[in-house]
Order: structure tokens, then sequence, then C-alpha cells
């Protein structure tokens, strides 16, 4: 079954500080292998002014449960995740099968 990894990541206390640091994850997230697409989105701002519920997500496909597992397990993705705690921002990441393309 197709799979997505999805990163929910918060709100950051110093939005240009995270964004800077942000490429560096991009660059390595592109670079995990056997995916089949990768989104990155920053969440629209509430009209009211008050905090969204996350900053951005990242979505990373793959055809398989078993590809995107064996694409976490490898040193660029330990690169990654590194660079993606060192930002400092709490996020949250789930592996789910997609249901409908």
């Amino acid at each position: 079954m197709a799979t997505k990894i999805a990163f929910i990541i918060d709100n950051p206390s110093d939005p240009t500080v995270f964004e800077t640091a942000y490429e560096d994850v991009l660059k390595l997230a592109n670079q995990l292998p056997d995916q089949q697409r990768l989104e990155s989105a920053k969440v629209w701002p509430k009209e009211d002014g008050s905090a969204t519920p996350a900053y951005r997500t990242l979505d990373i496909y793959f055809d398989t449960y078993e590809a995107a597992s064996a694409a976490v397990a490898t040193p660029v993705a330990g690169d990654f995740f590194q660079r993606l705690i060192a930002t400092d921002v709490p996020f949250k990441a789930l592996f789910s099968e997609i249901e409908q393309a």
C-alpha cells in the first residue's frame, strides 16, 4: 500500500531562523531514497491573529510501507532527523496508509 510520512511542525518562536534552517531540512528530505513525491506547506495564519495549530507540514510519499521504513533507516534520514530536531521546534511524524490518491 502507498504510504505517506507526514510531519506536523509546531510554531517556531522565531520563524525567520526556522525558515533558514528548514532549507537544509528540505534538501535532505529530497534525498531520501525511493520517495515518489514530497510536499512542503506553510499553514495559513488565522484571520483573527491567534496561533495556528501548526506552522508547517511536510509530506513524503512512498509506494509501500516497506520503502518508507527502509528510507528512514538510511544515513541521509539520520541527517534529516538531526537537522529537523536541531531547529528546536517540536514536531510529530506519522506513517499513514494512503487510501485514495
